[in-house]
């Protein structure tokens, strides 16, 4: 039986499942001395990394969706605990490089593992990660990822 009220919206759905995912990667990222928001980070980052990118403090944000103020603020964070380093760019000193140290590769690692945990979890209803329905709830999200959303469009119609 479904937790969702009857009528629900997908926006109140989306919102609804972000919290439930937010709340869940939080929690099973606190032993490692994450919270889910630098966890995004230094998953992201690793990939990034892995992928031959050294990001800037910039590309993170436009990648992972963050605000790059609140980006700055969890290197900082993360910077001081030990599990990344900020350099200046040097082809743009403007630009701040990020770059996971060691103990912050291990510690990614971990939570990694830990999250495709949580992700298999959430996905067993639509038949696991790589089942068909998961596969096709992936390219759903990334297709309304990718849909624009201005604030400033004039909405006139209301809602039923």
């Amino acid at each position: 039986m479904s937790t969702a009220p009857e009528g629900a919206t997908p926006g109140f759905l989306v919102w609804r499942l972000s919290m439930k995912w937010r709340v869940a990667v939080d929690r099973a990222v606190a032993p490692l001395g994450l919270t889910h928001a630098q966890y995004a980070l230094v998953a992201s980052l690793h990939g990034m990394h892995r992928a031959g990118e050294r990001p800037s403090q910039r590309r993170l944000a436009d990648h992972t969706g963050l605000e790059p103020l609140y980006v700055s603020k969890l290197a900082r964070t993360l910077e001081a605990a030990g599990l990344l380093e900020r350099a200046r760019d040097p082809h743009d000193p403007r630009a701040v490089q990020l770059t996971l140290t060691e103990e912050g590769r291990e510690v990614t690692r971990r939570a990694i593992r830990v999250v495709h945990g949580l992700l298999q979890q959430l996905l067993a209803p639509l038949g696991g990660l790589d089942g068909p329905r998961a596969k096709e709830f992936t390219r759903d999200l990334a297709t309304l990822l990718d849909a624009p959303l201005d604030p400033s469009v004039d909405h006139r119609q209301e809602p039923s």
